[in-house]
């Protein structure tokens, strides 16, 4: 799509074109096209039908919010979350940020949490046709969106009460990249931006722990059990050099505490599975002093006890049975239990559980779940079943 099919899809005749494509069943058909092209030119039609599709992809993600906002595919795919975006920008006020640039805006979702937390925003977005939709978006929210780098356009934006909101692209030609080389605008400014002006930087949840500075504060957050970011934080209310995990949608939050070190030990009566938030903020140990619990072996983050501590920070299970891992005897096992849907979870074990599962030829009514992990007892299979949250 071009900047003028952009300019005319968010207005008129666009609007009412999509009020049409909206009422068509499937708006990749060849009547669904006849239909829309019949209103408005062959280009304008295809933009209309694929907002349509894309409007209708992004529904289990954001509810209401998809059927009025204007989105692109790029967009959609890398679209923060609306519960991640709203913590982000609560945390922003709580810290007394009152106004950011989001340099790389996107289609604008962070902008609008920002907004809606009563922050001042500017946008700055580089693609054209994506700052026409962001515009499109965010004006009746009061953002100003403005087109260009983000690189030429900071100095002017960022300091007098302005801190920093950003998001670097992490796409290549080649596709997603996690080189911070490859990061635009490029890894090195965007943290002199942060040092200089505060605020925050969200970046992917795999950043590895030696590429972030001790002067900042980082936040591995996770949402329904899937990590999603770790953002980095310096400027009012930030702690230099703390490193946390939270939790979303509930929000708990856990501080590494790094002079705590647990030992190993066998497997107890029952198992955690640490959030992977916690898991990427390197806090397994100080959750497992929480919990009163030790690992299974070195460096797996499978933790174990005989207490069941309830905690949002981690998957409990209770363990039924353990034995050693050998694929014929986990077989076995499956036969006499007759097991026909297995739930197989692994750490540091080179195996492919869905092709361990075809193999396993699973037969029968009964349902379980198997842990295959390293212990200081060697690799164990451990039948588990999950306790409720805390």
């Amino acid at each position: 799509m071009d900047p003028s099919t952009a300019r005319a899809l968010v207005g008129e005749p666009g609007r009412s074109a999509l009020a049409l494509a909206e009422t068509l069943p499937d708006p990749t058909s060849l009547a669904a096209a006849t239909a829309v092209r019949a209103e408005v030119p062959p280009d304008l039609a295809a933009a209309v039908l694929h907002q349509v599709q894309l409007r209708r992809r992004a529904r289990t993600r954001f509810g209401e919010l998809a059927e009025r906002w204007w989105w692109t595919a790029d967009g959609l795919e890398q679209a923060t979350r609306s519960v991640v975006a709203r913590w982000r920008a609560a945390e922003l006020a709580a810290r007394g940020v009152t106004a950011v640039a989001d340099l790389g805006c996107g289609v604008g979702l962070d902008a609008l949490a920002a907004a809606e937390a009563g922050l001042d925003v500017i946008a700055v977005e580089q693609d054209e046709v994506t700052a026409i939709l962001a515009e499109a978006n965010l004006s009746p929210y009061g953002v100003e969106v403005r087109c260009g780098d983000a690189v030429d356009l900071a100095g002017g934006l960022l300091g007098d009460g302005r801190s920093l909101l950003a998001d670097p692209a992490r796409r290549t030609g080649r596709g997603r990249t996690w080189r911070v080389e490859d990061f635009s605008p490029p890894y090195d400014l965007v943290l002199s931006w942060l040092a200089e002006h505060g605020g925050v930087v969200k970046l992917g949840p795999g950043l590895p722990y030696d590429f972030i500075p001790d002067w900042c504060e980082a936040n591995w957050v996770s949402d329904g059990g899937d990590a999603v970011e770790v953002s980095l934080w310096a400027g009012p209310g930030t702690v230099a050099g703390r490193r946390r995990a939270v939790v979303l949608p509930v929000g708990d939050v856990i501080d590494v505490d790094p002079g705590v070190e647990v030992g190993e030990g066998t497997p107890g009566r029952h198992l955690y599975e640490p959030d992977p938030a916690v898991a990427r903020a390197e806090a397994v140990d100080t959750l497992a002093a929480q919990l009163g619990a030790v690992r299974l072996a070195p460096g797996i983050a499978y933790l174990t006890s005989d207490v069941a501590v309830p905690t949002q920070f981690a998957t409990g299970f209770e363990v039924l049975e353990s034995f050693p891992w050998k694929e014929k005897v986990l077989r076995s096992w499956v036969r006499a239990n007759e097991i026909g849907v297995l739930e197989i979870k692994k750490r540091g074990i080179d195996v492919d559980p869905a092709a361990l599962r075809k193999r396993l030829h699973l037969k029968g009514s009964g349902t379980a779940t198997v842990v295959i992990t390293p212990t200081v007892d060697g690799s164990r299979v451990l039948v588990v079943r999950r306790l409720h949250a805390g």
